[in-house]
């Protein structure tokens, strides 16, 4: 296929697509389209079936309901590319990159694409791919910040694949191989992985409430400050599996690790040491007015734990099940807290706004807190002024004249979220989803 061909067949599928006359939906079926720059294309609904698309630059394509049924797409570029309801069935994306790609309800089914030989008469498989399984290959691909929200995968390969902050919520992926995948910060909820393989996998700081995990491998996975439903792991195979020990299963004496933080802390470093509890579980406990400034806490899991007018003032609490935990009054300026889960916390009047460090030449540590979920969170009276809150999710949330001045909150989710006398002065905003009332 020329470039004069090529061109004329676009010209046609975009009549197709505005349906004025003489317009064809665009077929390149088993085309070799190695050579061409499909980025910014407009392709919705045309047929790719078995073409060979190996290392093409598709960014930002359109390709809502296309048919890739079969398809090479080994280390192809479909960074942002919409792929809406498209037929992925038996397409291999090895190695390829679909960063913020938009693939909701795809199909990543198994499926084969065959021709009958003009020699002999029999059935052969046609594409370029040589397999014979007819399952679709995600395998090493870069898919941070996807969304596969409600598509089906069923014995799809993910193995090895970079997840990272992904949506797959309501995703069919039963007996979907995923050994090695990182899965951090991902929305599973109500996704269907019954007899998946997560073997190795890295779940920190991702949400799987609601998903069935029956016969799920989960061998040396890592679950620490992944939200699960306990009855859930109960059906799956947790050997080995990577979980948050207690106090007393790892051997610590809270009391002394407070006491030798406070004088690493009051000493400026130079006594004590710093309070390291990350990977634990802390749920439950009253850490009321504590100093854990600057503590490691990362990966912990503190559930329904008291530390209301604590003192954590530069924490590192990020990928950390902090569900209706206590914050309220507590000082968390210059905090953490990226990938946190805060559902149903108390955070009112808590101070997230910036911490300015004193010395030869002042320096402002702004409080990060990317991807951080407050859904149901009393934030009434606190102040993330300057904090980074890109994709944080505030749905039903109380923020009752909190204070956002300054605050990058691009992308964050305020669905049902009370934003009475809320300030949002000098914020960015853009794709903020869900605010209801004026804001100020």
């Amino acid at each position: 296929m020329n470039s004069q061909e090529f061109t004329s067949i676009l010209d046609k599928h975009a009549a197709f697509l505005a349906g004025k006359p003489g317009g064809v939906r665009a077929s390149f079926k088993l085309e070799n389209l190695t050579k061409v720059n499909l980025s910014h294309r407009d392709l919705r609904q045309a047929d790719l079936s078995g073409a060979k698309l190996f290392g093409v630059q598709m960014a930002e394509s359109q390709l809502t309901e296309a048919s890739l049924f079969g398809a090479d797409l080994r280390l192809c570029n479909l960074k942002k590319a919409d792929l809406t309801r498209a037929d992925l069935r038996g397409a291999c994306m090895r190695g390829a990159t679909l960063v913020d790609c938009i693939m909701v309800e795809v199909d990543l089914r198994q499926g084969q694409l065959m021709r009958r030989s003009d020699a002999s008469g029999e059935v052969e498989q046609a594409g370029n791919l040589d397999r014979n399984d007819g399952l679709a290959d995600l395998s090493n691909v870069n898919a941070c910040n996807v969304d596969l929200s409600r598509a089906i995968g069923s014995k799809t390969s993910l193995m090895h694949a970079d997840l990272t902050d992904a949506v797959m919520r309501g995703a069919r992926f039963d007996g979907a191989r995923m050994s090695n995948a990182i899965l951090v910060g991902c929305d599973m909820r109500e996704m269907d992985l019954t007899g998946a393989d997560l073997s190795g996998a890295r779940l920190q700081g991702a949400t799987l409430t609601g998903s069935g995990l029956d016969g799920a491998i989960l061998e040396n996975t890592q679950l620490i400050g992944a939200i699960i439903d306990h009855a859930e792991l109960t059906r799956a195979n947790l050997a080995g599996a990577i979980m948050a020990r207690t106090l007393q299963e790892a051997g610590i004496n809270l009391r002394e690790v407070l006491d030798q933080h406070g004088f690493w802390v009051d000493s400026v470093g130079k006594r004590g040491h710093r309070a390291d509890l990350m990977k634990l579980d802390l749920s439950g406990l009253n850490l009321a007015s504590a100093n854990l400034a600057a503590a490691q806490l990362a990966c912990v899991v503190m559930r329904q734990a008291d530390l209301s007018s604590a003192l954590l003032a530069m924490a590192d609490l990020s990928l950390s099940d902090l569900r209706e935990s206590n914050f309220s009054n507590a000082d968390l300026r210059g905090v953490n807290l990226d990938r946190a889960t805060l559902t149903g916390a108390k955070l009112a009047r808590a101070q997230l706004g910036p911490m300015l460090i004193r010395g030869p030449s002042d320096q402002v540590w702004s409080s990060s807190l990317i991807h951080t979920r407050f859904d149901r969170a009393d934030l009434s009276d606190s102040d993330f002024t300057g904090a980074g809150l890109r994709n944080a999710s505030f749905c039903n949330a109380d923020l009752t004249r909190a204070n956002f001045t300054g605050a990058d909150l691009t992308g964050a989710d305020f669905t049902g979220a009370n934003c009475h006398g809320t300030n949002f002065s000098g914020a960015a905003m853009d794709l903020a989803r869900g605010i209801r009332t004026s804001v100020h």
